[in-house]
């Protein structure tokens, strides 16, 4: 690990600032990931900036019928709220299909969204990889890539992002709300936070230096059954090769992303207008332009018979 400085931020607008002004910091906060990183020297900042004592971590209505869930809410407190588990009980489900107890406990709502990818490659300092060294190549473009994406992906990368929670998130239309260094607000659209790799695989989101997440809005409940379905190697502490996030209607529409396929949670409105058509049709549409490698196409029938189960589910809910 690379020696780095450590700060704790007294305020959020402090947090901001220390991180815009030191060139290479990142904020810590449940750490499950970037003390990872660190120990791999995949991530090797300079500065460290504690966030935990900003009270960031309550989950409060909203005026619009929503719940605002603080930046630093834990995953564990996140998926046991009543209120979660009554009117976002999708959500409730991922994260409890995600890593295991202990880490839920630690990791927090913003830095789930901020979790890096679990590509071997990735990983392997070794071998080339465009997110953690542009320019370095992919290694996974001729490589293993059983578990890696098929949409979205780019000729520089075929990662996928491995959050549980972001897509249902997706699914519930969240936004995620950010700080920055001069104190400005503003609100990002879950479906605008995570970028696809395009030839810049290594700008995974949409934050600006130093821009600190505050808190994730969902607004109010849409009602309907809610189900979670995650296609793992284990039964448990393993990422998906595929998940499916459905919210269905009595009359047989809804809502539905999937997640194991591509560098963000993956969504489509006009793939959703096809629900009373049954899973096939929906699948077909949400993976359109797919470009599958010989060694992961068995995801485009996978996500159809997900897709298909988890629809049987809900109906007779």
């Amino acid at each position: 690990m690379k020696a780095f400085t450590f700060e704790r931020a007294v305020s959020r607008q402090a947090a901001a600032m220390a991180a815009a002004n030191s060139p290479g910091a990142r904020f810590i906060a449940g750490g499950t990931n970037l003390l990872d990183l660190m120990k791999l020297e995949i991530e090797t900042p300079t500065h460290l900036i504690d966030v935990n004592g900003l009270g960031l971590d309550k989950i409060e209505p909203t005026a619009e019928g929503g719940l605002r869930i603080g930046a630093l809410v834990s995953n564990t407190a996140l998926a046991s709220d009543m209120r979660v588990r009554r009117d976002y009980a999708v959500l409730s489900r991922a994260i409890v299909a995600g890593a295991s107890g202990q880490l839920r406990n630690k990791a927090t709502t913003g830095g789930n969204l901020l979790q890096r990818t679990r590509c071997p490659y990735f990983y392997d300092t070794n071998l080339a990889c465009n997110k953690r060294q542009p320019g370095a190549g992919c290694a996974a473009l001729g490589g293993a890539s059983r578990s890696l994406g098929l949409v979205g992906v780019s000729d520089t990368c075929i990662a996928t992002n491995p959050s549980d929670m972001a897509v249902a998130m997706r699914l519930l239309d969240a936004n995620v709300e950010t700080l920055n260094a001069q104190g400005a607000t503003r609100v990002i659209p879950i479906a605008d936070f995570h970028r696809l790799p395009g030839a810049t695989p290594h700008i995974e989101n949409a934050l600006t230096p130093g821009e600190l997440i505050t808190a994730v809005t969902l607004p109010a409940p849409t009602g309907g059954t809610h189900r979670y379905h995650k296609v793992r190697d284990r039964a448990s502490y393993a990422f998906a090769l595929v998940s499916i996030a459905l919210v269905m209607q009595r009359d047989g529409t809804g809502r539905v992303a999937v997640g194991g396929v591509g560098p963000k949670p993956w969504r489509s409105a006009m793939a959703e207008s096809l629900l009373p058509n049954g899973a096939k049709a929906v699948a077909a549409n949400l993976l359109v332009g797919a470009r599958p490698t010989h060694e992961n196409a068995f995801k485009i029938p996978l996500v159809e018979r997900t897709l298909a189960a988890v629809m049987a589910e809900a109906r007779t809910a």
